[in-house]
């Protein structure tokens, strides 16, 4: 696993560049996240090809015009990498990641704390 891939992923997001951003995602996708429930992309929260995630991570970037990330740990597994990070509103997050053979993420299951 490339050793600059949390620091080279966070500054994409927070340069707010979408095609830097994914640059980072594989064609196909498997991305889960309450976010894109909030946002309202579908009930689910499920996410599986890469048209449909550049189109949330549009809406994303502009409904949280002031996004910024900030790195905590980054927790690396053979073809995987957990980042835990401050997200938008303040909040925490925490995102699994898979790669595949290419250094591309093939699978996400991000989760958030948010203020009860």
């Amino acid at each position: 696993m490339n050793t600059d891939f949390a620091k080279e992923w966070l500054d994409a997001w927070n340069s707010h560049d979408l095609d830097k951003i994914m640059e980072h995602y594989s064609e196909n996708i498997d991305f889960v996240s309450p976010i894109i429930q909030q946002i309202g992309i579908n009930v689910e929260g499920k996410i599986s090809n890469k048209n449909d995630l550049k189109e949330y991570f549009s809406k994303a970037l502009q409904k949280y015009p002031d996004l910024h990330f900030e790195l905590y740990h980054e927790l690396k597994g053979a073809n995987s990498t957990v980042l835990f990070y401050r997200s938008v509103n303040n909040s925490f997050s925490a995102e699994y990641m898979e790669l595949n053979n290419e250094g591309k993420i093939s699978k996400v299951r991000a989760h958030y704390k948010f203020d009860e």
